[in-house]
């Protein structure tokens, strides 16, 4: 019989491979697909370039993910006759767009590595990508991420924040996802680029009095006040460069433009006013913040080891 030190000692590796099995790492694809990161950042780029606002679409469709069951492709499945995805779930239908996109990258990592990488990693690195193509911050991503066989219709409608939400609901649904109430603050930084529809603003910018009245005079010549009319009318979220990633937002919530009602509740006298004003101070620590931000989001409970599957089509669990 092996002694029981040995025998002690296999088990703490044992138990420490079962661990590190289910950890991410920025290292998962480098002798499996080693060239998934300049074959996902060509698409991206390309799709950028033929349509600025779609790199706010990535990032946010990656968000939209995470925020139901983590960062397993969840989003990116379509309803059947026998399946209810989160596509059509309050915060994401009609609103939600970019799938195309995730679709051609797919394809073209299939080609270069058929089968190995996730549908979820692929958003991932995408989201990234958009990022900085936009002019944000870098980072490594983490990836070993595997695809959900599920979805939540109700956990998107109950776990996104919607535009009406204030700074305690803000902060709360956060919360439930791990990410700090600093977290939340430099996420919703994403909204420096990228646009929203007059559904979603509309309350704000014609009942609300936390706002620059010429700038609500501005959006409301846009968004006309009857509900039904003009609901998909689109405005800049950065009303200064809503193809460039930096800290206006931030600048515009302190002279009172923010677009949404949730947008300026992190600038209305409350706990995260400093937080704001720093980052108009410094953008890097903005971007420094947004990152850590970024990889937290990533890490929400993923699937790894033999958990989930490596779809073969975004849109569908495999048969």
């Amino acid at each position: 019989m092996a002694n029981p030190a040995s025998a002690a000692a296999l088990l703490m590796l044992l138990a420490l491979a079962s661990t590190s099995s289910a950890q991410l790492s920025t290292g998962f694809y480098s002798s499996s697909c080693p060239g998934v990161y300049t074959t996902v950042k060509s698409v991206v780029q390309a799709a950028i370039a033929k349509e600025k606002r779609m790199g706010a679409s990535i990032v946010r469709l990656f968000f939209h993910d995470c925020f139901v069951q983590g960062c397993d492709a969840s989003l990116l499945l379509d309803d059947t006759a026998s399946f209810q995805g989160e596509k059509m779930a309050t915060p994401n239908n009609g609103s939600v767009r970019g799938f195309e996109v995730i679709d051609a990258i797919k394809s073209a990592v299939e080609k270069v590595c058929p089968g190995v990488v996730s549908c979820a990693d692929i958003l991932t690195i995408a989201a990234r990508d958009s990022v900085v193509t936009l002019g944000g911050p870098n980072w490594d991503v983490k990836v070993g991420r595997r695809d959900s066989t599920t979805a939540s219709f109700s956990g998107a409608n109950n776990n996104i924040p919607p535009p009406t939400s204030g700074l305690a609901n803000l902060t709360s649904l956060f919360a439930a996802q791990g990410l700090s109430q600093k977290d939340m603050v430099a996420l919703s930084g994403a909204h420096t680029i990228g646009l929203a529809r007059c559904t979603n603003f509309r309350a704000h910018v014609y009942n609300e009095t936390n706002i620059d009245g010429a700038f609500a005079m501005t959006r409301q010549s846009g968004c006309p006040s009857t509900s039904g009319t003009g609901d998909n009318n689109l405005a800049p979220l950065d009303l200064q460069t809503p193809t460039v990633f930096e800290n206006n937002y931030y600048k515009n919530l302190i002279s009172k433009k923010g677009l949404l009602h949730s947008d300026q509740e992190l600038f209305n006298g409350g706990a995260t006013d400093a937080q704001v004003q720093s980052y108009v101070s410094s953008q890097s620590t903005f971007f420094a913040d947004f990152v850590t931000g970024m990889i937290k989001m990533g890490d929400i409970t993923p699937l790894t080891g033999s958990n989930g599957e490596i779809r073969k089509n975004c849109r569908r669990i495999n048969y």
